[in-house]
Formats: C-alpha cells, sequence, structure tokens
C-alpha cells in the first residue's frame, strides 16, 4: 500500500508535469500496485441557458470526446515518462459537468478461493443477467461494497498508513 505522503509527491508531480492547460483542474491522482490514474476537468460547453437536459448531456459527452483527441498526444508522452519513473501504468480520465469519464485503465486480473456459498452470490447474479461471468459478477460486488462501505474503508486505510509509518521507526528500518 502507498503511504498518505507517497500519494501527494505523486500528485504533485503530476502538477507539475502536465502540460500548461491540458485540464482546467487536476481533480484527482489515484495509485495502486498496478495503476496509476489521474483525472482532470475540463470546462462545459456553452449551450445557452435554455437549453434542454438532452442538449446539454449531448453537449458534455461532445467535449469530453473533443478532450480526450485533442489531448491524447500530450497524455502518451507524460504516461511514458510517469510510467519510467513510477513503473506503473498510466490511465486518465476527465470530469465535465458533474460527468467522470475515465478512459483506457487497467483490468488487473485477480485469483482468489471461494467456497461454495459465495460461488453461489455470483451464479445468483449471472442468473438474474446482473453479469455475463463469475469475473463481472464479483467485479460488481466489490463495486457494491465500495459504494456502501467508503467511510469504513477511509479509516482502514489511515490505519494502515499508520502501521506503515510505525513499522518505518522500527529498529530494522534500514
Amino acid at each position: 500500500m502507498i503511504t498518505e505522503q507517497e500519494k501527494e509527491a505523486l500528485r504533485g508531480w503530476f502538477a507539475g508535469r502536465l502540460p500548461e492547460g491540458l485540464f482546467s483542474e487536476l481533480q484527482d491522482v489515484t495509485v495502486d500496485r498496478e495503476e496509476i490514474t489521474v483525472v482532470g476537468r475540463t470546462p462545459e460547453p456553452d449551450v445557452g441557458s435554455d437549453a434542454s437536459e438532452p442538449a446539454r448531456a449531448a453537449a458534455v459527452d461532445g467535449r469530453i470526446s473533443e478532450f480526450r483527441e485533442r489531448t491524447r498526444e500530450d497524455r502518451m508522452h507524460v504516461a511514458r515518462e510517469a510510467e519510467r519513473r513510477f513503473g506503473r501504468k498510466v490511465s486518465w480520465g476527465v470530469e465535465c459537468g458533474d460527468k467522470r469519464v475515465l478512459f483506457t485503465n487497467v483490468s488487473a486480473p485477480v485469483m482468489t478461493r471461494l467456497r461454495q456459498p459465495e460461488r453461489q452470490v455470483l451464479d445468483t447474479l449471472i442468473a438474474a443477467g446482473v453479469a455475463r461471468s463469475r469475473s463481472e459478477a464479483l467485479a460488481w460486488c466489490v463495486r457494491l461494497v465500495r459504494r456502501n462501505a467508503d467511510t469504513w474503508l477511509d479509516d482502514l486505510r489511515e490505519s494502515l498508513e499508520h502501521v506503515q509509518k510505525v513499522r518505518a521507526e522500527g529498529p530494522d528500518a534500514d
């Protein structure tokens, strides 16, 4: 697990390294063992105050698509440099209005052993049409837990950071 200090250093590196004007604001830099995801904000298109909701949504989709194409080369250049420096793949996303879109990001395989009751949960999700495979069903379950347990997971991450800090101050910290 990466420490809060390491996360801040990563965020700082990207804030300093991103080409001027790539994003109107750097929203989020998240990291795990395989991937760094950089999300920035791009301005909403001006469609006028009398535009319908479908027109506004279509304009946001268009702006996101335009941003992705226009910035591809710059993003790829920064990603290659960051991948060499940090040893992780770099993925990108953008926020426009209240919509967040992640571009190509890592889909990492995770090996797990499940007993029959857990497999039955996954198979029920497949039978109900919620997922097409056990892998997709397990990903759905993880997203459900993440959405409903954010506070608990945040507390757990803070505790892990404290454990890492204490370990680093121990006698074998050399």
